[in-house]
């Protein structure tokens, strides 16, 4: 299905991007490139830390040495500080970057059965609970990192106390000289086994905080875990707002020490409704953050890459496509994505070289940045020698890859926080099932939120079950549709836009059903099936694609000024048994242009070679070599 655009408007849109981007690249830093490596520091190892990192292009070193997780640093930080300061100054001197690691409100006391002074024991009146009043106090065994005999609490991050002296430890860890804060589990305690449902915490500080913001009693008022009573809608967005405050507190506190560290707090939700259950949005705290590390994971399974099946990186593409959308922002605002997911665990039947090579793929083709760990750890490597080819060829590319990217008369899709929030599941249904329709299709899109609405310029924006708006973007809403955008509602209403040639509205719900169909059967599922979807839209296609389905694809500018393609290909991978793509042949690229330009492809893992264009017309056709893994193609005008 075509939707033919201006070619005039197409060359002004272009020079405007081109100025943008350029403006853009100015904001990027050290975070944008890292290429993450982690080790643990113990003291008196920092030279050993940094050489090893440097052995295998590691840029940008993870240090786990957590002060306040840790209850007896976090009386006497002392010989951890002195620790840090020394890894910081020996990666200085070999022209890199290191982080440490802190735990946001979970805390560990060794030995905690044997000990007489233990978190919990000293400061009972700091722990989260149920609503019940059982408090979150956890042994060995609970999770893979609570050694047996220790003593692991959460605590509510309305403790005074304890708050007070995580800022100060974090004002000591800033005064170090270390280049980032790396802020793991700032959670409710709803993730162990038995507090799943709990929508904690309900401890008597948590409890006032909340009277006191909106008047009432979270343990009598609330009806928990019902998404219809208001009053249990205000504790959800209260519990979220806490963790965004909290983040924004280390944020401020590290920085009035340094002002160029950086805050990045590892998360494991990600656009799903564990978000909303743990606090911890992403989406959010994109906002107050320098940079957010996703320890992406959803759903049943493993989650590791040499598990996966074809419709798993089809998901989890569009995850790590609107994490880069939410670290934008007004002003060309663009914060780096990490992404720490897991390559291989053992799988006796799947190459650990390959799983790690088709996860490092699937993120830097959306412009994401890797992070190589074995299973479930973050420090080590599957295999030390793969990473260093991996790590050595993105350093080659980087700029390719990592440049801001701007995309090119996009079909927007709208990510409704509020919305996920409540109606979770249909909402992520028909949004994922939009975006992976738009990337089978092969047409440029665009995730846009409530902080990049006002700013969108695409001639479309798809509205997927969007069922809450605030004023403010009902507001941009109309808006956009009253500059001539088509606003098309693919499911519920919620905007109050009147009628309109510009207002399309879809009630079957396609991104639902498509998804629907993709879990059925994800390998006969087709693009076709929603032909009126594709009907409602305009733009999308300045760059045409013509490709297989199993390949997911984005397109954009860079502020370089070259307009790029990025190949995502899944065909043939078989979760737990082949994870060796089907090469994918016969792709073409075509794209208006007066001059002839010149046309580049990149193999994952290869080398650069030119394409040559045939001419049709005002238009230029690229046809590119075999697509095995994945790659990029890019025209110069």
């Amino acid at each position: 299905m075509k939707r033919h655009g201006s070619f005039a408007i197409f060359l002004l849109m272009m020079f405007a991007l081109g100025l943008q981007a350029a403006s853009d690249s100015a904001k990027q830093d050290w975070s944008n490139y890292v290429r993450i490596g982690a080790y643990g520091l113990k003291g008196g190892d920092a030279t050993q830390i940094v050489r090893r990192a440097l052995e295998s292009d590691v840029f940008g070193i993870e240090v786990d040495n957590d002060i306040p997780g840790r209850y007896e640093s976090f009386l006497h930080p002392e010989e951890k500080l002195k620790a840090i300061h020394d890894v910081a100054e020996a990666a200085h001197q070999a022209g890199n970057y290191a982080f440490v690691y802190i735990a946001g409100t979970e805390c560990i006391t060794a030995h905690g059965d044997q000990v007489a002074h233990t978190l919990a024991k000293d400061h009972p009146d700091w722990l989260q609970r149920k609503v019940t009043g059982e408090p979150a106090i956890f042994g060995g065994g609970t999770a893979f990192w609570i050694a047996k005999g220790d003593e692991d609490v959460w605590v509510s991050p309305y403790a005074t106390e304890w708050r007070k002296i995580y800022m100060e430890r974090v004002r000591q860890i800033a005064g170090t000289g270390i280049d980032g804060i790396y802020i793991d589990i700032p959670y409710w305690m709803t993730h162990f086994d038995g507090w799943e449902n709990t929508w904690a915490s309900f401890d008597d500080s948590t409890v006032a905080a909340f009277k006191q913001q909106t008047g009432l009693d979270a343990k009598h008022d609330v009806k928990i875990g019902d998404f219809a009573d208001p009053a249990f809608r205000k504790w959800v967005t209260f519990r979220i707002q806490t963790f965004t405050d909290f983040l924004s507190e280390i944020d401020r506190t590290a920085k009035a020490v340094n002002p160029k560290i950086k805050t990045i707090p590892e998360i494991y939700p990600g656009i799903e409704e564990e978000a909303v259950r743990v606090g911890a949005d992403v989406y959010s705290l994109y906002g107050v953050v320098d940079a957010i590390a996703h320890e992406y994971e959803f759903g049943n399974g493993d989650h590791m890459a040499s598990g996966r099946k074809p419709v798993d990186w089809f998901r989890y593409q569009v995850g790590m496509h609107s994490f880069r959308a939410f670290g934008q922002g007004p002003n060309g605002q663009d914060k780096p994505t990490w992404i720490l997911n897991y390559s291989w665990d053992g799988d006796k039947k799947v190459d650990a070289r390959e799983a790690m090579m088709n996860l490092a793929m699937s993120q830097v083709m959306v412009g994401a940045n890797f992070w190589d760990a074995p299973g479930h750890s973050m420090a080590g490597s599957n295999d030390l020698p793969t990473r260093k080819k991996i790590f050595t060829w993105i350093q080659a590319h980087e700029k390719t890859f990592y440049l801001p990217r701007t995309p090119i008369d996009p079909v927007g899709v709208y990510f409704s926080p509020e919305t996920r929030n409540f109606h979770a599941q249909d909402f992520i249904a028909s949004y994922r099932g939009i975006l992976i329709l738009l990337m089978q299709e092969h047409l440029s899109f665009q995730v846009v939120t409530p902080r990049t609405l006002a700013e969108f310029h695409g001639q479309t924006l798809v509205l997927p079950d969007v069922r809450v708006l605030g004023e403010s973007e009902k507001s941009d809403l109309e808006g956009f549709v009253g500059r001539g955008g088509r606003l098309v509602i693919a499911g519920n209403d919620a905007t109050g836009i009147a009628s309109s040639p510009n207002v399309v509205r879809l009630a079957d719900n396609p991104g639902k059903a498509y998804d629907g169909a993709m879990e059925k059967d994800f390998e006969n599922a087709s693009p076709d099936s929603q032909a009126a979807f594709f009907g409602s839209l305009q733009g999308g296609n300045a760059v045409q694609i013509k490709a297989g389905t199993q390949i997911a694809t984005s397109i954009s500018q860079t502020t370089d000024g070259h307009i790029n393609c990025f190949f995502a290909n899944f065909a043939g991978l078989r979760g737990g048994v082949n994870p060796v793509q089907t090469p994918q042949e016969g792709v073409t690229v075509s794209l208006k242009a007066k001059s002839e330009g010149k046309g580049f492809f990149l193999p994952f893992m290869g080398d650069t070679q030119p394409v040559k264009g045939v001419r049709h017309g005002d238009a230029i056709t690229f046809a590119l070599p075999a697509i095995t893994r994945g790659a990029v193609f890019w025209y110069e005008p």
